[in-house]
């Protein structure tokens, strides 16, 4: 129903910036709030931030509460994580997840739909 590939990860600098994207097809993409996710190697997958539909409300994570931003642009059916100030405990897998209900929801189990990840490495 709702396929989503993230992009413009890579290797940066501690105090670096780097902003992911998140492509959305499938269905209309202003229906689904959606969450950002990261996952370092040994670690569960945590949760990073969350944007309701419509864009209204935002939620984050403690650790990255005044570097990262979460936006969407519905008319492009596309969700950014904006990351600045990185630190090298950021490096993960940065997941894109869509989940078809009201609110910021934190949880994993609450989403609907996955990416498939984009590498995000900081170095020191």
């Amino acid at each position: 129903q709702v396929q989503l590939v993230e992009s413009g990860g890579g290797l940066v600098q501690a105090g670096g910036s780097l902003r992911l994207s998140c492509a959305a097809s499938g269905r209309i993409f202003s229906n689904f709030a959606m969450g950002w996710f990261r996952q370092a190697p040994g670690k569960e997958r945590e949760f990073v931030a969350a944007r309701s539909r419509g864009g209204g409300n935002t939620y984050y994570a403690d650790s990255v509460k005044g570097r990262f931003t979460i936006s969407r642009d519905n008319a492009k059916n596309t969700v950014y994580l904006q990351m600045n100030s990185l630190k090298p405990e950021d490096t993960a897998v940065y997941y894109c997840a869509a989940a078809d209900l009201h609110g910021t929801p934190v949880s994993p189990s609450r989403y609907d739909y996955w990416g498939q990840g984009t590498q995000v490495t900081v170095s020191s």
